[in-house]
């Protein structure tokens, strides 16, 4: 078997926990934040969790992940 390619475009945007969950970075982050509290964009800062119906697709592109 040869060996299988990371997709460059998920490892930089998805990482994986210990546990094998996925985590990613949140939207909205990336300009006019004037306009938004700073609650708001506290809160963005935080890594969030892929959801379980876009897992499989997601380890697939990130094969020794």
């Amino acid at each position: 078997m040869p060996k299988l390619k990371t997709h460059k475009g998920a490892a930089k945007r998805f990482k994986l926990t210990k546990k094998g969950k996925i985590k990613r970075g949140k939207a909205f982050r990336s300009h006019l934040l004037t306009g938004k509290p700073s609650k708001r964009t506290k809160q963005l800062r935080k890594r969030g969790l892929i959801d379980k119906a876009d897992c499989a697709n997601i380890k697939r592109l990130l094969p020794y992940g």
